[in-house]
């Protein structure tokens, strides 16, 4: 036997061990994708959730005006759409 099989023989294993050493690695990258994937999909039907829940309110007819007849007019109740009509500031 020569020196060059034997050289052979190093960069043969060397190359056997690169190649474990990156099958475990496409293994957990892998596995690091299934979670992400598994979480994308979470966050892809919480954002459905929230698109159709904004959706329905955003259907919903608008309150009638409510009279307050102590002072003589009428103030319209408050709702997603619209600020309070009375002022938060102290008088």
């Amino acid at each position: 036997m020569t020196g060059g099989e034997l050289t052979l023989g190093a960069v043969l294993a060397r190359l056997e061990e690169q190649e474990q050493e990156l099958a475990v690695q496409a293994e957990t990258t892998r596995e690091q994708i299934a979670q992400l994937t598994a979480r994308l999909d979470e966050l892809g039907r919480a954002v459905e959730e929230v698109r159709i829940t904004r959706k329905t309110l955003l259907a919903l007819p608008d309150p009638q005006p409510t009279c307050r007849y102590e002072r003589g007019r009428c103030a319209r109740r408050w709702t997603w759409r619209s600020r309070p009509t009375t002022s938060t500031t102290p008088a």
